[in-house]
């Protein structure tokens, strides 16, 4: 399986295996084997990202939280907490998918229930940061 250089300065050490004509990822959080799709090989990244560069503790990476949003219920790709407070909001895409006003709408709706300080929207190539104070967000180069 070909899988893309994402942008991040690390390299990681991912467990990867082959299941007859399927690859899965070992997920340190949920500690399972995940299918590995395009948009769940951008949320490895995160969470090695946070756990081995950040220095987050696993218990505070959140994955697949689900929300309810106007009576559906939602779930937010990554969610980073400090003492179980909502504090960065991560929504990946895949790599081929482009970012737009409309996906960064979506997750500032997720979001919205959350009160997280900041949102960043990846689909590993790109990288949009957010900051959200005082009810309005502003946008800033992200940097590793």
């Amino acid at each position: 399986m070909e899988l893309p250089k994402l942008n991040f300065n690390e390299e990681f050490d991912f467990q990867i295996k082959r299941d007859k004509d399927k690859f899965f990822i070992y997920d340190l959080v949920r500690k399972s084997w995940l299918l590995l799709t395009p948009e769940e090989w951008v949320r490895q990244h995160w969470v090695h990202y946070f756990h081995w560069i950040k220095g987050r503790n696993l218990s505070s990476l959140i994955l697949e939280k689900k929300l309810v949003l106007n009576g559906t219920t939602k779930r937010i790709d990554l969610l980073v907490t400090e003492k179980t407070v909502a504090k960065i909001v991560v929504e990946c895409k895949a790599p081929a998918i482009k970012l737009t006003v409309k996906t960064f709408e979506q997750t500032a709706r997720y979001n919205s229930i959350l009160n997280a300080e900041e949102i960043i929207l990846s689909n590993g190539l790109q990288h949009i940061f957010a900051k959200f104070l005082e009810g309005n967000y502003t946008f800033e180069p992200f940097e590793f």
